[in-house]
């Protein structure tokens, strides 16, 4: 769920392109995500409050919850979070988890949440990048589009037929979703 709310965030800040990075290094003990965008970008005094609860942008609720729940899940493992941003250039969100920690959250269904945000902003180029120790796998929505059509991105069917194509693709690097 953090990665669909950093999406979510990155779509409203305006992004046409979304990149997230998986990175699992079991030797070293730790499990990197990094989501980076090229939206509106923020100051220097909105990174210093965006993980605080009861700051947001949005005006239909007062809280933002998405950032602070990150960073509190990050440093319960031993893991830290950072942010980095310059407006007008884009911003990028890095926690790095403890990888054999007990309170490090199940990677749960990345694929799911790359497709489903990919096929419903079709505007928006998307790259997903999951390295396991020394194996790594990309998927990169203009490569799709360039093999099926720009105008085939949005059937119901293609949502399907690629959450499956990463899903298997992540089985090959011995990822486990669930834990």
């Amino acid at each position: 769920m953090h990665i669909m709310d950093i999406f979510q965030n990155s779509i409203r800040a305006g992004a046409s392109f979304i990149s997230l990075d998986v990175i699992e290094n079991i030797h070293d003990n730790f499990m990197k995500i990094e989501i980076t965008d090229n939206g509106c970008g923020m100051t220097k005094e909105m990174v210093q409050n965006v993980t605080d609860p009861f700051f947001t942008t949005r005006t239909t609720r007062k809280v933002g919850l998405g950032l602070s729940l990150l960073r509190q899940n990050a440093e319960r493992t031993g893991g830290v979070m950072s942010i980095s941003s310059e407006p007008g250039k884009g911003t990028t969100v890095t926690a790095t988890f403890v990888y054999d920690n007990i309170d490090r959250p199940v990677l749960g269904d990345v694929p799911g949440a790359v497709i489903l945000t990919a096929t419903a902003n079709p505007g928006i180029r998307f790259i997903y990048h999951h390295v396991k120790d020394n194996k790594s796998f990309t998927f990169d929505t203009l490569e799709v589009k360039k093999e099926i059509g720009e105008n085939s991105f949005e059937s119901p069917e293609l949502y399907s037929a690629l959450k499956e194509y990463i899903v298997e693709n992540l089985k090959e690097l011995k990822v486990d979703l669930d834990s």
